[in-house]
């Protein structure tokens, strides 16, 4: 059985001398704005390059080709959506410095939504944006391998951490099981959509209580958009906000809904559990989520 891990080691440093002479070498025009760092998550470095602009680096190998299916496929839908996302302004070329690809993305303003909470009222925006990025994807659209596949292809090891929640939390409650069996139950028979793949509330940014921004693109994939659906309840505060979003979105199967139930479990139990190693940010994301779906709408 397998164990609950913290947050992967990055396989290089990078620090501000670095992104700075990287800057030199490749972009000198700017390479002289202030920098400073922003955050380190699972996948990416990312650094705050003068007022307007970011930089985001690869922390390791396995997430190189994620970035750049970001730098290839954001732009392309980009100017169909009605939030602001940090579609690349420039690219970065591997050198004897660093081994990978990076970005030079638009600096979006804004908290996380774990952070301001996202207000009731924007339930209705929130659900168009995932209208309009929920459109078909190309023949050539990048898979993923963990986002967007059938549910049945995480079921084991989300089961054995289900399991191994269970004797840490009353959150893992029968409302959830028998959620999470009704999403594993259905059939999924719509064409593929562009989906995000990971719309957690730390990928969301919030001015006010208002929506500002979706970052983050790694997992930009062809999927099923269940997995994006899911987001309503990881993000979405009240029963009544949630229904809001499900209404304003439009006619989709009962089976997708199940399936976002299912989904919003998936990613509720991983920020849990892994957060209870060593992020206590993602352990109350995760508490919330499945706290929300005993709540409903389910």
């Amino acid at each position: 059985m397998s164990q609950p891990v913290s947050s992967p080691a990055a396989e290089i440093a990078v620090d501000c001398d670095l992104v700075r002479s990287l800057l030199r070498a490749q972009h000198p025009d700017i390479s002289e704005l202030p920098l400073q760092e922003a955050a380190t998550g699972w996948d990416n470095f990312t650094f705050r390059l003068g007022e307007e602009m970011a930089v985001r680096l690869p922390r390791r190998t396995a997430t190189v080709l994620q970035l750049q299916h970001e730098q290839k496929w954001l732009p392309v839908i980009a100017e169909n959506l009605p939030l602001p996302v940090p579609s690349p302004l420039r690219l970065g070329k591997p050198d004897n410095q660093y081994p990978w690809p990076w970005s030079i993305l638009p600096w979006l303003p804004g908290e996380t939504a774990d952070v301001t909470p996202i207000r009731d009222d924007q339930a209705r925006p929130f659900a168009r944006f995932l209208r309009a990025l929920h459109i078909p994807a190309p023949a050539d659209a990048p898979a993923n391998p963990s986002r967007g596949v059938p549910l049945t292809h995480r079921a084991a090891s989300m089961e054995e951490r289900m399991h191994r929640l269970e004797q840490k939390t009353s959150l893992i409650n029968s409302i959830v099981w028998r959620a999470w069996n009704s999403g594993l139950q259905t059939v999924q028979g719509e064409p593929a959509t562009w989906i995000h793949g990971d719309l957690h509330p730390r990928n969301v940014l919030v001015q006010s209580g208002a929506l500002s921004g979706i970052i983050d693109w790694a997992d930009i994939a062809a999927g099923d958009r269940a997995t994006d659906l899911a987001s309503i309840w990881l993000l979405l505060p009240t029963i009544e906000s949630r229904e809001s979003a499900i209404s304003e979105y439009g006619n989709v199967p009962s089976a997708t809904w199940l399936r976002a139930v299912g989904w919003a479990i998936l990613f509720g139990v991983l920020l849990l559990e892994t957060g209870l190693v060593d992020n206590p940010a993602h352990a109350k994301i995760g508490a919330v989520t499945l706290e929300r779906i005993a709540e409903g709408p389910h």
